[in-house]
């Protein structure tokens, strides 16, 4: 494939942008090569610059559970650009969504709506904070919970991929407040609730690990941060940023039985659009001004064109039977994908959350641990990207980064993906 106008592209994006890109995965560092620019999409497949078509499993990192340029969301996005783009003030339609999620999502008894992910997780915290009065919080190696100071301590995604997985710029005061655990080791978690119980305002965690590739929590995981948090008087928050509504109609929570005080939402309540919202219990959430002393505010809060894309994405994956027949997929995908990586004799082992997706170039069956993940083969990754951006296929540009699937996927998207793996996997060996 040329990729001609995708590489000039980047070298005028270089003389403007830093490193060419505005997110740092986009630069594919963790791939080599120089990175793609897109001009479109439709259903199931990305175009580039040189018109190229990809089958594409980042989904714009998970939001485009029903594919690009879903005739609904289009529709209702079309329908709200005739009544305006921002009004700085509230609308009927930010109080459906609202409805729509604490409906959907029991633990979600009131919720608030702001523009990224990023500030959903900081809110979440600062409302945790400002309800326990205390300052420790507790996160785990490899969750990534958008690029908040006192969070940037050994995070997955964009980080894991630059081998960087802290910052410079951040305080050493605000990461002291930080504790990292070991994701899914019940044990540490114990042993350190029994040594700061009662200084712990939060844990926040993913409650399917998205940012190191997709592994899923161990049995007891998630019901033991429950027990120690209701033990001990800490907030539990689920990041379901990128769960929510992508793993199950309800979330990961109610996958797994287990309710959080709050929860961070993203990606699918916004169609593709920015928008971000955390939630919880009521009594929690009131300590938010104007009904209590925590300040969070936003100008673009509650963006109509988001609100408008999230109505309509939420009405398609509430149809029913929508998250059986794409687990399914999902669940053909990777058992095609490991039969021909068996075939050829190479280490790889998969994960699977609903339509949410991860591939392991690795010798271990079950990868649950942040070590596990690290122990990856990444060379082989890297030529596996490659062979499949070169027969169409895009991935995300990271051994790091969960795969997403979405509706617009069908049999023979899934086929020409196993076809193209089997060529990957071949060359691995070449």
């Amino acid at each position: 494939m040329s990729n001609d106008n995708s590489r000039k592209l980047y070298d005028l994006a270089l003389k403007y942008i830093p490193g060419g890109v505005n997110s740092p995965v986009r630069a594919f560092k963790g791939v080599g090569g120089n990175p793609l620019f897109f001009k479109g999409g439709q259903d199931a497949y990305l175009i580039d610059a040189d018109d190229n078509r990809y089958i594409d499993y980042v989904g714009a990192w998970g939001p485009l559970i029903a594919g690009h340029r879903n005739e609904k969301v289009i529709a209702a996005l079309q329908a709200q650009l005739q009544q305006g783009l921002a009004y700085g003030a509230s609308t009927e339609a930010e109080i459906e969504i609202a409805r729509r999620i604490c409906e959907l999502v029991p633990s979600i008894e009131r919720i608030r709506l702001v523009t990224s992910g990023t500030e959903a997780t900081m809110s979440a915290i600062r409302v945790a904070r400002g309800y326990t009065r205390r300052d420790k919080i507790v996160k785990f190696e490899g969750c990534y919970h958008g690029h908040v100071d006192g969070l940037l301590v050994k995070a997955g995604s964009g980080a894991l991929t630059l081998g960087e997985p802290d910052s410079l710029g951040i305080p050493k005061a605000y990461t002291d407040l930080t504790h990292v655990l070991p994701y899914n080791d019940i044990a540490a978690v114990e042993k350190f609730f029994a040594e700061n119980g009662d200084q712990i305002a939060c844990v926040i965690v993913e409650p399917v690990a998205g940012n190191m590739n997709c592994v899923p929590p161990v049995p007891g995981f998630l019901q033991s941060l429950r027990t120690l948090c209701d033990s001990h008087g800490s907030v539990l928050i689920f990041d379901e940023v990128m769960t929510g509504f992508r793993v199950a109609l309800g979330g990961a929570q109610s996958v797994f039985q287990v309710s959080p005080d709050l929860t961070t939402l993203g990606k699918v309540i916004g169609g593709g659009l920015p928008v971000g919202a955390f939630g919880g219990k009521q009594e929690i959430m009131d300590m938010i001004a104007p009904n209590g002393a925590v300040y969070q505010a936003g100008t673009l809060s509650g963006s109509p064109l988001a609100v408008a894309a999230g109505l309509a994405m939420l009405d398609i994956v509430s149809e029913p039977g929508f998250y059986t027949k794409l687990q399914a997929r999902a669940t053909t995908l990777l058992d095609g994908l490991q039969q021909r990586a068996d075939a050829a004799g190479i280490p790889f082992s998969t994960n699977q959350a609903g339509a949410m997706f991860g591939c392991f170039f690795s010798e271990h069956k079950n990868v649950s641990q942040f070590s596990q993940v690290m122990q990856c083969n990444v060379e082989h990754f890297q030529s596996y990207f490659h062979t499949m951006l070169n027969n169409g296929v895009y991935l995300a540009p990271s051994a790091y980064e969960a795969g997403f699937i979405s509706s617009a996927h069908g049999d023979t998207e899934i086929q020409l993906t196993l076809d193209a793996a089997e060529k990957a996997f071949a060359a691995i060996n070449a």
